[in-house]
């Protein structure tokens, strides 16, 4: 996530809160490794042109897109992916 968050940095995460596109949030990824990501687009949203995503489907996205894992790797995630909200520091 950098520049964003730098590696290291110390997150305050809260679960159960909604997140909404541009939120940073932990989720779990499909090898089981919690990763730190931003919500680009969220149920109901459009991802791309024409693609909207259905009622249970999360797009995650890195702030280093050269050198991110997200969804462009793994696919869209479920709510049951997402660990929770980062509240501190904020992004």
């Amino acid at each position: 996530m950098t520049p964003t968050l730098e590696p290291g940095r110390l997150l305050l995460v809260v679960r159960g809160l909604c997140p909404r596109a541009g939120d940073i949030v932990v989720v779990r990824g499909p090898s089981g490794v919690e990763l730190v990501k931003r919500v680009s687009a969220g149920p109901g949203d459009e991802a791309m042109p024409g693609w909207v995503l259905g009622p249970d489907e999360w797009l995650v996205l890195g702030d280093n897109r050269e050198a991110s894992t997200d969804s462009r790797e793994f696919g869209v995630l479920s709510s049951e992916s997402i660990v929770g909200r980062v509240v501190w520091p904020g992004g």
